[in-house]
C-alpha cells in the first residue's frame, strides 16, 4: 500500500523541476486568453478608428462603383484602379492590424513569461509514435479543447445570427438607403455585433486560464520518491557529505597544527584544554592559532614543545579561551587583561633566558571574568 501511494504523483513540482520544464519549452499558455485580448484590442481600435475607417471605405465604395464609359472598354485601367483601391484600404486598416499584432505578441507573456529556448527545435521521434498520437486524440486535454471549440463556435455564430435576425429588415433595406445613412447604420450594426461577441468571449478565458495553470502544474507533479531523489542529487548523499566534512576537518586540523610553531604561548588546563596564542605589533589583540581538548590538546602541547613554544598552566584562562575564542580570530575583549599579563610574562621570560637576571613569575590568579569560565565555582548559592 505504501508503494502504491509513493508511485502516485501527489507532490507539487519542485523549483528544479519547474526550471527543467521551462528549459525544455514547457510553460503554461492560454490560447483563449490570446484570442480574447486580440479581439478586445481590435474592438477598442475599431471603436477609436471606426468613424474614420467607415469614411475611407465609403469614399472607396463610391469611387469604385463610379465608372466612366471609356474605362469600361479598357480592362487595364479598371485593374489599375482596383489595385489602387486595395492599397488605400490596406493603408486604412494597417494601424488596426498593428495593434492586434502587438497585443498578440505581448499577451502570452502574461502567463509563463518570456521564453527563448532551442529545445523545441530538436527532433523528437517519440512524437511520431502513432500510439502516442492516438492517446493524445482521446485524452482529457483533447476533450477540453474540442469542448472549447464547440462553445466558441456556438457563441460567435449564435451572437452573429441573433444580431442578423434581429436586424434583418434593416439589413435588407441597406441597399435602398442613401449612402451616408446606409454606412452610418452599417457602422452601428458592426459595433453592436463586435461588442456582443467580445463580451460573450470574455467567459472563455476566465475559465481557460485557471484550467491551463492547473493542468500545467498537475502535469509536473512528482512522486515522493522523485522528490527524495532530487533532494539527494541537490544536497548530496549523506555518506558522501559526511566524508567531505571529515576531510575538511582533517585539512583544517592540519592547517591548525602547522600554525602552532608560530604561536607565542600555549595556555593549558593543563591536560583538558590547550589554546595557542599569537601576537604581533600589527595585531590589535592576540589571535587563536590552535585549540583543542583532551587528545588534541596533548598533541598541541607536544608540537609546541617540539618547536620551543612556551606552555603555561592557566586553567581559568585556558577554559575561557577554549569556550569563547574562535579559531583564527581575536580573543574576546573581556580577556584582554589576562592575555596581556600572560604575554608580558612570556616576553620577560625570553629576556631572562637570553640575558639572565631575576626569573619572572606569572600571577596565579589572572583576571578572568567568572561568566567566561565554565569551570568556575558557583558562588550564587
Amino acid at each position: 500500500m505504501a508503494e502504491d501511494s509513493d508511485a502516485e504523483k501527489t507532490e507539487s513540482a519542485t523549483p528544479r523541476r519547474l526550471e527543467e520544464a521551462r528549459r525544455k519549452g514547457q510553460i503554461p499558455r492560454s490560447q483563449e486568453l490570446s484570442t480574447f485580448t486580440v479581439l478586445l484590442a481590435g474592438l477598442v481600435a475599431i471603436l477609436v478608428m471606426g468613424p474614420d475607417l467607415m469614411d475611407v471605405f465609403r469614399q472607396l465604395f463610391i469611387s469604385e462603383l463610379t465608372f466612366d464609359r471609356a474605362e469600361l472598354k479598357n480592362p487595364e485601367v479598371m485593374l489599375t484602379q482596383f489595385i489602387a483601391a486595395c492599397g488605400e484600404a490596406l493603408k486604412a486598416v494597417l494601424p488596426l492590424f498593428l495593434v492586434c499584432a502587438v497585443v498578440a505578441i505581448i499577451t502570452p507573456l502574461a502567463i509563463g513569461g518570456l521564453l527563448l529556448t532551442t529545445e523545441t527545435l530538436v527532433p523528437n521521434f517519440a512524437r511520431m509514435n502513432p500510439m502516442t498520437g492516438l492517446k493524445r486524440m482521446f485524452s482529457v486535454r483533447s476533450l477540453v479543447e474540442m469542448t472549447k471549440t464547440i462553445l466558441k463556435s456556438a457563441l460567435i455564430g449564435g451572437v452573429a445570427a441573433a444580431v442578423l435576425w434581429h436586424e434583418k429588415e434593416q439589413f435588407i433595406q441597406l441597399i435602398s438607403m442613401p449612402e451616408d445613412v446606409g454606412f452610418h447604420y452599417l457602422w452601428q450594426m458592426i459595433r453592436h455585433t463586435l461588442l456582443l461577441v467580445v463580451g460573450g468571449m470574455m467567459l472563455i478565458p476566465l475559465i481557460d486560464v485557471p484550467y491551463q495553470l492547473w493542468d500545467y502544474y498537475k502535469g509536473l507533479r512528482m512522486t515522493k520518491e522523485e522528490v527524495k531523489r532530487e533532494y539527494k542529487e541537490q544536497e548530496g548523499d549523506p555518506q558522501v557529505k559526511g566524508r567531505i566534512r571529515q576531510l575538511q576537518r582533517e585539512a583544517a586540523r592540519k592547517r591548525m597544527m602547522a600554525n602552532i610553531p608560530k604561536a607565542d604561548v600555549i595556555v593549558t588546563n593543563p591536560t583538558h584544554y590547550a589554546v595557542a596564542l599569537q601576537y604581533t605589533s600589527k595585531m590589535r589583540a592576540p589571535v587563536v592559532v590552535a585549540k583543542g581538548a583532551f587528545l588534541l590538546a596533548e598533541r598541541i602541547i607536544e608540537i609546541g614543545q617540539e618547536h620551543k613554544v612556551t606552555v603555561v598552566r592557566t586553567p581559568p584562562f585556558a577554559r575561557a579561551l577554549y569556550h569563547h575564542a574562535e579559531l583564527g580570530e581575536e580573543i574576546p575583549a573581556a580577556l584582554y587583561t589576562a592575555a596581556a599579563e600572560v604575554l608580558a610574562y612570556i616576553f620577560q621570560l625570553r629576556e631572562f633566558r637570553k640575558h639572565g637576571g631575576l626569573e619572572p613569575k606569572l600571577n596565579d590568579t589572572l583576571p578572568v571574568p567568572v561568566e567566561l569560565d565554565p569551570g568556575a565555582p558557583d558562588t550564587t548559592a
